[in-house]
């Protein structure tokens, strides 16, 4: 299941987060989010147990996108004890999040 980060849930549901947690920063209006959203959708399916799955839309989130640097659409950060351990951006293949997310 893929959360819904805002202003609101971002603090408690990412940075205290005791399962590390991979954040798909995106808009509706960005086609390759729409890529991306389905491969989170995946991932989040596929680790359930290991981390959490969410998306933040940074136009309803302005200050978290700004918080995290968020210039490019998509980007996708992977936290772990509230702390960025890594990122891509732009559409990237399931396997190389994958790749990231098994060396957490």
């Amino acid at each position: 299941m893929v959360i819904i980060f805002t202003d609101e849930n971002f603090e408690e549901g990412v940075l205290r987060s005791s399962l590390p947690v991979i954040v798909d920063f995106y808009a509706d209006w960005c086609k390759p989010c729409k890529l991306m959203a389905a491969v989170v959708e995946e991932i989040s399916n596929e680790f359930e147990v290991k981390l959490k799955a969410g998306k933040v839309n940074v136009e309803d989130s302005r200050a978290i996108a700004a918080m995290w640097g968020i210039k490019s659409l998509p980007t996708v950060l992977l936290f772990k004890n509230g702390e960025v351990v890594d990122k891509a951006i732009g559409a990237v293949q399931k396997t190389v999040l994958v790749e990231k997310i098994n060396l957490l």
